[in-house]
């Protein structure tokens, strides 16, 4: 790592006022944990070690269909986008791994490990785009409007697999372990589409993805209940990606998004449900008040993320193997994108550390004894809990800053890159 975003002396200065502060809360959680026999230590252990992998396309302001109003400062190219990730990583030491949306991100394979390796990054699943077209690439001359995997031409699908096996060669090339496949197939008027010939072309064009993985590579099929399908769509809900995944073969896994659920579904029982299949394969973080609103993870519903990690903390202490993929996936609409991934990190991170305070024990034995209030009260007493000092001092352990968010506004940074890249045009709908 040779030029790094933000001076490591930078954040020093940051944190050398705030230090004192922090070793007095650590210690003064560290002392109640105690007499609820926790060792802080060990929590603080597995909170440095968990990370989350943030979004290429996540550095850059989103949109809606009505409009989108483009920030100051943002990155032109997947090079760009790398430098934003590493201002994330540096100061919130959560986020080390960066995951690309081709061809949105597509660029010379030794060029981006290069650039990764630079600024002390690796890459985490490869996300393929067939949801819409791409002007001005030869390699994708037909349109998805009608389709994609399940089109009714065979041309399509055919140029669809062909995309996917191309994200697979250049996330082979960069150290990328998994391919997630998400498609916008479906319909909008009854009789549009048939149900069932949709479907198995789908999983006819998914078998051929599948065919090109290396041996140690995932493919994650991604369900999503609606949009841009109203009607109908092809991968509509977890038990149609679960049907997917067992069609396919061991290395195929389900990727749980948390905004792509009907409302008021119990999401912590599906998360159950997909590991005691064994398909359970990872997660895209975000919240949501509506529907798919991919808002700032935890910034809602909070207890329904801590309530996830509930299951994936029992799940890490029951299962052998456990290695589900974490990555957030988030449109920041009116805030800076870097700050809001910096804050959706620890609060994933938070959470996680709540459910690490469950009494196991004791839950079991009020789960046992069909005691409802007090197995309730076991999850609530975790909830309750300010970890906050576990969390920074985990950054802090880990060179990064002791309030990111903060120390990310006295850096300068986008004040910086506001100056050195051209400014973005707005006014259309959705994302560029």
């Amino acid at each position: 790592m040779s030029d790094m975003p933000i001076h490591t002396d930078a954040i020093e200065r940051h944190n050398a006022p705030r230090r004192g502060d922090l070793e007095a809360d650590y210690d003064a959680l560290g002392a109640k944990l105690a007499r609820r026999g926790v060792d802080i230590a060990a929590v603080t252990a597995k909170v440095s070690a968990f990370t989350v992998a943030v979004p290429s396309w996540g550095v850059g302001t989103g949109g809606t269909r009505f409009a989108r109003f483009p920030g100051g400062g943002e990155p032109k190219g997947i090079f760009q986008k790398l430098d934003d990730c590493a201002v994330i990583n540096q100061l919130g030491r959560a986020t080390p791994n960066v995951s690309l949306h081709i061809p949105w991100d597509k660029a010379s394979p030794d060029e981006l490990k290069a650039k990764a390796e630079d600024l002390g990054l690796g890459f985490d699943a490869m996300n393929s785009n067939t949801f819409q077209d791409h002007p001005g690439r030869v390699e994708h001359p037909l349109s998805y409007k009608f389709g994609s995997l399940s089109h009714t031409d065979p041309a399509v699908r055919a140029q669809a697999v062909a995309h996917n096996i191309d994200c697979i060669e250049i996330g082979d090339r960069i150290g990328s372990k998994a391919l997630t496949v998400w498609i916008g197939d479906g319909s909008n008027f009854p009789g549009q589409s048939h149900f069932a010939r949709s479907f198995d072309r789908y999983l006819d064009a998914m078998r051929d993805i599948y065919a090109a993985l290396p041996a140690d590579w995932r493919l994650f099929s991604e369900h999503k209940m609606y949009e841009p399908a109203f009607y109908s769509t092809v991968v509509q809900d977890w038990g149609t990606s679960l049907l997917i995944a067992q069609a396919l073969g061991d290395k195929a896994q389900c990727l749980v998004d948390l905004g792509h659920h009907a409302p008021n579904v119990n999401i912590e029982m599906i998360v159950s449900r997909l590991a005691g299949a064994g398909k359970l394969g990872g997660f895209h973080f975000n919240d949501s008040r509506y529907g798919d609103d991919d808002l700032d993870a935890g910034s809602i519903d909070p207890f329904r993320l801590f309530l996830v990690f509930n299951e994936l903390v029992d799940l890490e202490l029951t299962s052998g193997d456990f290695r589900p993929a974490h990555m957030i996936d988030q449109s920041h609409n009116v805030t800076d994108p870097i700050e809001s991934l910096i804050r959706s990190a620890n609060e994933i991170r938070r959470a996680y550390a709540q459910a690490l305070l469950v009494d196991r024990n004791a839950l079991t034995a009020h789960q046992e004894a069909n005691d409802a209030l007090m197995a309730s009260e076991a999850l609530k007493e975790a909830f309750r809990t300010d970890v906050e000092p576990i969390l920074a001092r985990a950054r802090l352990d880990a060179g990064g800053a002791i309030d990111p968010i903060a120390a990310y506004r006295v850096s300068g940074y986008r004040t910086k890159v506001t100056a050195a890249r051209p400014a973005a045009s707005g006014g259309g709908g959705g994302l560029t």
